[in-house]
């Protein structure tokens, strides 16, 4: 969190990051099992998660890109 606003990395509000800023508290790593182990199916709904945050992310940047064009 870049201001430490409560806001998360792209103004979206809190958890809209990776996990690994202090807010986090490193939590991106354990999602991936280097602290514990996963089942596949734990893994899939983790992965799927992730990559549910990395889309949102990407359409806001995608939009802020589109906001700095028409400017």
């Amino acid at each position: 969190m870049p201001r430490f606003d409560g806001r998360g990395p792209w103004g979206m509000g809190p958890a809209s990051g990776q996990g690994m800023g202090p807010c986090g508290a490193g939590m991106a790593w354990r999602r991936f099992g280097w602290n514990r182990s996963y089942t596949k199916k734990e893994e899939k709904e983790v992965l799927k998660e992730e990559a549910k945050a990395l889309e949102e992310e990407l359409k806001a940047i995608k939009e802020r890109l589109s906001q700095l064009k028409d400017k």
